[in-house]
């Protein structure tokens, strides 16, 4: 199929997915004090997926009704389930112009009390991954506020080659008045360049409370420090990854460091577990129980234990930065699509972002010689700029029943 007929395909296909929306929903019947309903990312087997999740329903008051592709995609935590149910609509978002108009008769109750309706972004906006999910997300939001509800398309970073389409659809959501929320200063002025009116904000993850001190203890080496380590199965292809990354292991180790070596994702296409494996068999082989995997994905709540209690984390995975960062534990990140840069620019730490690629071994050394031989300040450094970061990521949920983030949830 050339590339022209391609581009026809689509077209008719998105202007199909448009007939669909302006047939099947009806305008909002009268302002509700119902759910907020969130639109969520693709989820199962990615923990940041699951932190975005969390980390909206933490941060509202109300119920919230999380519309997914399958129930198994996203686990409602203890905590959540009094106010949090699951709605799956296979079709909403990945699927056809028939699938789309059945799963919008089934949404169409939801809405019809629903407060408010947000779409977690992510990096799911700009073409890079799925096209056709990014389209239908912005032409889902642009109907909807169409027809009256408030919408939000949350926290998403804008790199700087968007698929035309996909910037077509978002460009048509932001005239009928969705709220477009990016969560870093270059994806902003990416944004803006390219026409977009958005709300410079930072990655509603930022807003998550809830800590598992517990689980985290059962991985933790005992009273000796320790390093996080995850190598992504998207920035970590190539026969040299292996082998970098064991001299990464090695160079902690010889810090006085154990290593725990931690998974992010694990779905096809994106596996971060096999080559975590390797490397924490490698690792194992060289230093006995100093290297260790963790041959699981943990709960978010789980993670941002671990990492508070990391001396330095080093990760192809910005979520785990994230999480690392909120705790002010400095997180050596992998950049990917330009959204890296963005969130050091928010920490004013641009050493801790490296670009992958042959020699990533080098950059990250020597990115740790800088972390390690500040020690406290470089952690005192990321802690004062925390505030700062967490009430930009609190314009994602303005306007909603906002809850106290001084609140911790101890699960």
């Amino acid at each position: 199929m050339s590339a022209r007929t391609r581009a026809l395909s689509f077209l008719r296909s998105e202007r199909l997915i448009r007939a669909a929306d302006r047939l099947v929903l009806r305008r909002r019947p009268t302002a509700s004090s119902g759910p907020d309903v969130l639109i969520a990312p693709p989820g199962r087997g990615n923990i940041g997926d699951q932190a975005l999740v969390e980390a909206f329903a933490e941060s509202v008051a109300g119920l919230v009704v999380v519309v997914v592709r399958d129930r198994r995609d996203f686990v409602v935590p203890d905590h959540l389930t009094n106010r949090v149910s699951i709605l799956p609509l296979p079709a909403l978002i990945y699927g056809t112009a028939i699938g789309r108009a059945r799963d919008l008769r089934r949404l169409r109750p939801v809405l019809a009390t629903a407060n408010s309706v947000s779409i977690i972004g992510a990096d799911v906006m700009d073409g890079a991954y799925v096209l056709r999910a990014s389209v239908n997300r912005a032409a889902l939001a642009e109907r909807l506020v169409q027809l009256g509800w408030p919408v939000r398309i949350i926290g998403f970073s804008w790199n700087a080659s968007p698929h035309p389409a996909a910037l077509r659809a978002l460009a048509r959501a932001s005239s009928a008045g969705v709220r477009l929320l990016v969560r870093d200063p270059r994806s902003a002025e990416r944004a803006r360049s390219d026409g977009l009116a958005v709300t410079e904000t930072a990655d509603i993850v930022f807003l998550a409370r809830s800590r598992d001190p517990e689980g985290a203890a059962l991985w933790m080496p005992g009273e000796r420090p320790y390093a996080l380590l995850n190598a992504s199965g998207l920035v970590s292809e190539g026969g040299s990854a292996l082998a970098e990354y064991s001299r990464i292991v090695d160079d902690l180790v010889s810090r006085g460091l154990d290593v725990l070596v931690v998974p992010h994702v694990s779905r096809p296409g994106a596996d971060d577990l096999p080559l975590c494996s390797a490397i924490a068999e490698r690792g194992h082989a060289e230093h006995g129980d100093r290297v260790r995997l963790i041959p699981t994905l943990l709960a978010p709540a789980t993670i941002r234990s671990l990492a508070a209690a990391a001396r330095v984390v080093v990760t192809g995975r910005m979520h785990l930065a994230v999480m690392s960062l909120m705790s002010g534990v400095p997180a050596i990140t992998v950049a990917t699509q330009g959204k890296v840069e963005g969130l050091m620019d928010l920490f004013e730490a641009p050493e801790l972002c490296v670009q992958p690629g042959e020699g990533l071994d080098v950059r990250v050394i020597a990115a740790l010689d800088t972390v390690l031989a500040e020690g406290e300040d470089s952690r005192a450094r990321l802690s004062e700029r925390v505030h700062a970061v967490t009430e930009l990521a609190r314009q994602n949920v303005e306007g909603l029943d906002e809850v106290e983030l001084a609140t911790t949830v101890t699960r």
